[in-house]
């Protein structure tokens, strides 16, 4: 399970006033969190700092632009 209480969440601040994002937050052992703002007790993915920095260049290249 998860230990997610304690976490500092943020969000992008491009992100809706409506709650329209995720949410990431890194942990102690690294991983780091990610959430959808609008369910913050709902389901939360981990994800190590090495994927996140892959998804993070991908981004950056506009690999996902399609889907905005």
């Amino acid at each position: 399970m998860i230990e997610i209480d304690g976490l500092q969440w943020r969000k992008a601040a491009a992100s809706s006033g409506t709650g329209a994002c995720v949410e990431l937050a890194s942990g102690s052992t690294g991983a780091v969190y990610m959430r959808d703002s609008k369910d913050p007790q709902g389901a939360v993915l981990t994800f190590t700092r090495r994927e996140i920095a892959a998804f993070l260049d991908g981004a950056r290249g506009g690999e996902f632009d399609d889907l905005a």
